[in-house]
C-alpha cells in the first residue's frame, strides 16, 4: 500500500511539473522593426551610408588614375619601333612598375575601406541592439515570459527557465552528453 502511494505521489508531483511548465509564458517580437524604430538607427544609417560614399569615390578615383596611366602606357607601346626600344622598353618597364604599385595601393584601399565600414558598423549598431535588446528584457520580466521568440528570424531572442533538452538530443543523436558545447547566451 505504501508503494503505491508513493507512486501516486511522485506521479501527482510529475504532473503538476508537467502543468507548470506548459503554463509558461511566450511571446514574439520582430526584432528588425524594433531596431528600425530606434531614431538612432536611422542616423546611424545615414552615416554609413555617408562614409560608404566617400570610400568609394577614393577607390574611384584611384581606378580612374590606373586607367589612366594604363592607357598612357598603351599609346607610349604603340609608339615604340627598333630605334629606340630601348627607351620606350624602360619607360614601360617603369610604367609597369607604377602600375602594379597602384594596383596594389587600390586593392589595399579596398580592404582597408571594407575594414573601416565593419568597425563603423558595429560601432554605431551594437549600441543600437544592446539597447533593444535591454527592453525586450525587460518587458518579458515584467510580463513573465519564459520565451520570446523573433518573428523575422525565427532565433530566440529570450528566455528565463524550462528544460534544457541539450544533454537528450545529444544523446540521441549518439553524441556524448558531456560534451562541450557553446550554451546559450542569456540576453
Amino acid at each position: 500500500m505504501r508503494k503505491l502511494m508513493n507512486a501516486f505521489f511522485v506521479a501527482g508531483l510529475l504532473f503538476t511539473a508537467n502543468i507548470a511548465n506548459a503554463q509558461q509564458k511566450l511571446a514574439h517580437v520582430n526584432y528588425g522593426s524594433i531596431i528600425e524604430a530606434l531614431p538612432e538607427f536611422k542616423a546611424g544609417q545615414t552615416t554609413l551610408e555617408a562614409l560608404t560614399k566617400t570610400k568609394q569615390t577614393e577607390i574611384e578615383k584611384m581606378i580612374s588614375e590606373y586607367q589612366t596611366k594604363m592607357s598612357a602606357a598603351e599609346a607610349k607601346q604603340k609608339t615604340m619601333s627598333e630605334a629606340n626600344k630601348e627607351v620606350i622598353g624602360k619607360e614601360l618597364q617603369a610604367a609597369g612598375v607604377e602600375l602594379q604599385d597602384l594596383e596594389k595601393r587600390i586593392n589595399d584601399a579596398k580592404v582597408k575601406a571594407q575594414q573601416e565600414l565593419e568597425t563603423k558598423n558595429a560601432e554605431i549598431f551594437n549600441p543600437i541592439k544592446i539597447k533593444a535588446d535591454a527592453a525586450i528584457k525587460s518587458v518579458s520580466k515584467e510580463k513573465g515570459y519564459a520565451y520570446v521568440f523573433d518573428i523575422a528570424n525565427t532565433g530566440l531572442v529570450y528566455f528565463d527557465g524550462g528544460e534544457d533538452i541539450t544533454a537528450l538530443v545529444k544523446t540521441k543523436l549518439g553524441v556524448s552528453a558531456t560534451a562541450p558545447s557553446a550554451a546559450a547566451p542569456k540576453k
